[in-house]
């Protein structure tokens, strides 16, 4: 399946450990040297209508993706010690 990079734009990415809902792919990370993806990103939460700033960015490798659907993106991602799993997904 090819895809470009517009097209990942706003699938929801979904973390197939636990069925929540992570967010939507926001950008993704390329490595120049090899020219493949690296990670897709999805945007942090902005705190107080964005006043206030946004939440950590979630950086999944490649590596953690499992399925790349034409409406959602299946992984299996834990995050780093140290980050706070959101509630109310």
């Amino acid at each position: 399946m090819n895809c470009r990079i517009i097209e990942m734009r706003n699938r929801e990415v979904i973390n197939i450990s636990d069925g929540r809902r992570l967010g939507v792919v926001s950008d993704v990370e390329i490595d120049t040297c090899s020219g493949k993806l690296a990670s897709v990103i999805i945007y942090g939460k902005p705190k107080l209508f964005g006043f206030l700033g946004r939440e950590e960015d979630l950086v999944i490798p490649w590596e953690d993706i499992q399925v790349f659907g034409e409406e959602t993106v299946l992984v299996s991602y834990a995050p780093p010690y140290g980050i706070k799993k959101r509630e109310n997904q």
